[in-house]
């Protein structure tokens, strides 16, 4: 068994995001977090992102990968709600790679 590529495991969850933005808040989590507007998608990000802190600081690393799992789709939810495909996160990333981190923060404090 060949181990699944993130980038289309979460290319295929978006797809399926943006799908459920027009269903019933009824019958779809993913409609009733777009019916709720950006203000319930941050409040959901902010709590599994919560949730992922507290995992890591007790050394729950089942929890971690739980949590991470729910932080990944309502990050998700919100670029879709914000109309910002993957492609463009990930081109970021792209852009980053092999930049020091400390040299990158420092690049953006003077673009600011």
């Amino acid at each position: 068994m060949s181990k699944p590529d993130g980038s289309q495991v979460l290319e295929r969850l978006y797809a399926t995001i943006r799908a459920r933005k027009g269903a019933s808040a009824k019958s779809s989590y993913t409609a009733s977090l777009f019916q709720g507007g950006k203000d319930r998608i941050a409040r959901k990000l902010g709590e599994e992102g919560l949730e992922a802190v507290l995992a890591t600081q007790s050394g729950d690393k089942k929890g971690l990968v739980h949590e991470s799992a729910d932080v990944l789709y309502h990050l998700l939810v919100a670029w879709a709600n914000a109309g910002i495909a993957p492609a463009k996160v990930w081109a970021e990333l792209e852009r980053r790679e092999g930049t020091s981190g400390i040299e990158e923060k420092k690049s953006r404090s003077k673009r600011g």
